[in-house]
């Protein structure tokens, strides 16, 4: 059993920067594909970034390449998403995954655990 817990949503103007941080439990964190989601209101669950279990491999949503970066600690069980240049459309709870299998994770259903998410309010 995994669990996730984000940090460092909050609300910030349009252009500006925040870093997301997931903490996971136990000792097998090394051993996940970890992944981003975000979920705006009246809107479906969307992928953002994945990374795999050493960082070696990345892959954004196209609506975030160049502006997003997801990155991890195995050493502090901790995945982050950097995201500058914030646009009022990344306003959305956003949700971080673990998943076990191998492959790129960039669909929900890859994924076996997940974070009570944290609010990113972007205004304009």
């Amino acid at each position: 059993q995994v669990q996730l817990v984000e940090s460092g949503g909050g609300l910030v103007q349009a252009g500006g920067s925040l870093r997301l941080s997931c903490a996971a439990s136990g000792r097998t964190f090394s051993t996940y594909v970890m992944g981003w989601f975000r979920q705006a209101p009246g809107k479906e669950r969307e992928f953002v970034a994945t990374i795999s279990w050493r960082g070696a491999s990345t892959y954004y949503a196209d609506s975030v390449k160049g502006r997003f970066t997801i990155s991890r600690d195995n050493a502090k069980n901790t995945v982050y998403l950097q995201m500058n240049s914030l646009k009022p459309e990344d306003t959305a709870v956003y949700y971080c995954a673990a998943g076990i299998r191998a492959g790129r994770g960039d669909y929900a259903e890859f994924y076996d655990y997940w974070g009570q998410g944290t609010q990113v309010t972007v205004s304009s």
